[in-house]
């Protein structure tokens, strides 16, 4: 009985891992309508929306340090941004996790950053195969951070001290929270989708029960009167970030009490959320997507305990 499970939780997983890089290539279409602009946060730092996952941005006396680089096709869209503050060459690029939306410009922004991010990003982006197993290519050493951490580390830049933060398996297994500790920023990466259900990479190493640890962990860790910007959404508030982690945990609180009651994952998904939720799941990741991520994330996380 456990061998038939496994095999059908392998199979759940190949084929949620492939609707999920299908909507994450989806970001990286060369749309016309999109607008590129910077807004002053607070203090040295300004945040640079685009097409892909948010970038944070310190500009001031010690020159220019980026957050994620979206993708390469749109890196002049982004240095002509960059350029209105002051120059488009940054010292330092962090890395908040391995994503392309996050990371595919750093072949351009590699010539003249340092690229800094947790030892899994990189382990992953010279990984020979995706997240459901299929060929890739590595990426190039250019484009690879130089710099790794497992835990975190510190850069001190523009008159504060800069802080990257891992937080495991959550979106993924190396993603990065960087808090702006004089500015009182702080760039949370994927970990936050504003008003929406979120992407969890389950083929990455991320869980939807590590996710909604790591946002309680980070409300607890925020200053109250804190600026937060998210990996997609608008410059938020900790007001914001509790709403989000209340989501978390309501949502996924329904389907595990539908698995203990041993629904199926479509019995679930007719089911649905109560229409409080209807707007969350209007984004990048749909209702039936959020449903079938919280049911598969427990579903191996039952089989991980069973093992043990």
């Amino acid at each position: 009985m456990r061998k038939i499970l496994l095999i059908a939780m392998m199979s759940l997983c190949a084929a949620n891992s492939s609707a999920h890089i299908s909507l994450i290539k989806g970001h990286n279409e060369n749309r016309q309508d999109v607008q590129f602009r910077t807004e002053k946060v607070a203090g040295n730092v300004y945040a640079l929306f685009g097409q892909g996952g948010n970038i944070g941005v310190s500009y001031g006396a010690d020159g220019l340090l980026t957050i994620d680089t979206q993708f390469e096709n749109i890196a002049q869209n982004i240095k002509a941004e960059l350029k209105k503050l002051g120059t488009d060459k940054p010292k330092f690029t962090f890395n908040t996790h391995w994503h392309g939306d996050h990371t595919g410009g750093n072949i351009v922004f590699g010539q003249d950053a340092t690229i800094i991010a947790h030892s899994n990003v990189r382990n992953r982006l010279l990984s020979t195969t995706d997240r459901d197993g299929k060929p890739r290519t590595p990426t190039a050493k250019i484009a690879l951070p130089m710099i790794t951490y497992d835990e975190g580390l510190s850069v001190h830049f523009n008159g504060e001290e800069i802080k990257a933060v891992h937080f495991p398996k959550g979106h993924t297994d190396g993603d990065t929270v960087i808090f702006f500790t004089g500015s009182n920023v702080v760039h949370l990466g994927d970990d936050f989708f504003v008003g929406r259900f979120p992407f969890v990479d389950l083929g990455s190493g991320g869980s939807v029960e590590g996710l909604v640890k790591n946002i309680g962990d980070l409300i607890q860790m925020i200053p109250s009167d804190a600026k937060i910007i998210p990996g997609h959404g608008a410059v938020s508030t900790i007001d914001d970030l509790k709403n989000y982690h209340q989501m978390l945990i309501e949502t996924t609180l329904i389907v595990r009490k539908s698995m203990k009651e041993g629904k199926s994952l479509d019995e679930i998904k007719k089911t649905g959320f109560p229409a409080q939720y209807k707007e969350a799941g209007s984004g990048f990741i749909k209702t039936d997507s959020w449903i079938e991520t919280i049911y598969k994330s427990y579903s191996m996380n039952m089989m991980e305990v069973k093992k043990s």
